[in-house]
């Protein structure tokens, strides 16, 4: 039993770059932005259209890449460098303007890259490293402030509040959406697996934001009265499964792919290219500075000392208790050093509150697989047994 929204969505994406080719040829602006904390409601307010560059899982992309910016950095970025080298993505191709948020450093470097050889006008958001303090805070709502400036002169265009409560409202109602699309995994029995919710977020990338959330609208309707066990395939003992650490952009499909098909199932993430935007940022206010201050969550790729107070795991422990995960695999890509040197950290909070814990750093290319299959198996064997254990 299919959902036809989802057949919609997909349609959808697919007819995605034509639509913003001709958007152009009349006139309108696209904005790409990379990273994490670029807040989109901005871009629309402007009336612009936004879209989330980056994909992953291409060898050829990343070895292209590699000729302009230096292997030690992530394959995210390395395919990053590839994709505006070889410039036939559509969604690259169609960006007048792109955003790098340097939450992470290797994207600033990519930024620099990118001006250079390939002169693509651009812009650096700064992301404060200090974001629990109020230097912090007030340093990222000057750097917000500065991207609203830098595109109103750019194209002649000028930031209205009205606006910009309409723009909050839409992208509000967005990620309350999402968050209500994940719940049906907290259930045993869902119309809707993590893989397909994961689809759905990362086809926002693209997709017109206001036909999106009809979409999603419509989606969840449908859900509401599906009688289809998406999780059905997976069987009763599946383990529930939290997926955590590096993104996961469109493309990158190996390490799901190997869980699923070795019989884990996942009902949850915390992945920026997944639901963690939707499931923490909340907009509070109607300004550019209330927009700021929600856009400055701590992930992975900021430093925190204050271990005991870290929102990352404080927002991690209830995504154990609310989705029931048994077991949790935290992925990070090579040479991706903040997410790498979270992992031990990561690893005694998750085993003091119970669930058992995998690392699993990933390439892009297929040289890793065999070994990844076998560390995913014996764990969903662990979890299995341990939960067998409990009962």
């Amino acid at each position: 039993m299919s959902i036809q929204t989802l057949e919609i969505i997909r349609k959808r994406v697919a007819e995605r770059p034509a639509e913003l080719a001709a958007a152009r040829s009349k006139g309108a602006k696209v904005i790409g932005w990379i990273n994490y904390n670029v807040p989109e409601e901005l871009i629309d307010a402007l009336g612009f259209i936004p879209v989330h560059l980056g994909t992953g899982g291409s060898d050829h992309l990343v070895e292209l890449g590699s000729r302009y910016i230096s292997t030690g950095n992530c394959v995210f970025v390395r395919q990053a460098a590839g994709l505006f080298a070889e410039g036939t993505d559509p969604y690259f191709a169609n960006a007048d303007f792109v955003v790098f948020d340097v939450t992470c450093k290797q994207v600033y470097r990519l930024a620099e890259v990118v001006a250079h050889y390939f002169k693509v006008e651009s812009l650096i958001l700064g992301v404060p490293y200090n974001h629990d303090t109020q230097a912090g805070k007030i340093y990222y709502r000057k750097e917000v402030e500065a991207l609203g400036k830098r595109l109103s002169e750019r194209f002649g265009v000028t930031l209205e509040a009205d606006k910009l409560k309409v723009s909050i409202e839409l992208y509000e109602s967005i990620r309350a959406a999402i968050r209500e699309l994940y719940d049906f995994n907290k259930k045993e029995k869902s119309p809707i697996t993590w893989s397909e919710s994961n689809d759905v977020i990362q086809a926002g990338y693209y997709l017109d934001r206001r036909e999106y959330l009809t979409l999603l609208e419509q989606l969840l309707a449908e859900l509401k009265v599906s009688k289809r066990d998406a999780n059905e395939k997976f069987g009763d003992d599946a383990p529930r499964l939290l997926l955590t650490g590096s993104i996961i952009p469109p493309g990158d499909s190996k390490l799901v792919s190997i869980i699923e098909e070795l019989g884990g199932r996942i009902v949850v993430d915390d992945l920026w290219s997944g639901f963690a935007p939707a499931k923490t940022i909340q907009v509070k206010g109607e300004t550019l500075d209330d927009i700021a201050d929600a856009y400055l969550i701590p992930h992975a790729s900021l430093p925190t000392l204050d271990y005991a107070n870290d929102r990352r795991l404080q927002n991690l422990k209830s995504l154990i208790k609310d989705y029931n995960a048994q077991g949790i695999i935290f992925h990070s890509l090579r040479y991706c050093d903040a997410f790498t040197f979270k992992a031990p950290e990561s690893r005694h909070f998750f085993l003091n509150e119970g669930a058992s814990f995998l690392e699993i750093h990933t390439e892009y290319s297929g040289s890793d697989y065999e070994a990844i299959r076998t560390r995913i198996e014996a764990f969903i064997e662990l979890v299995k047994a341990r939960a067998a254990v409990l009962v």
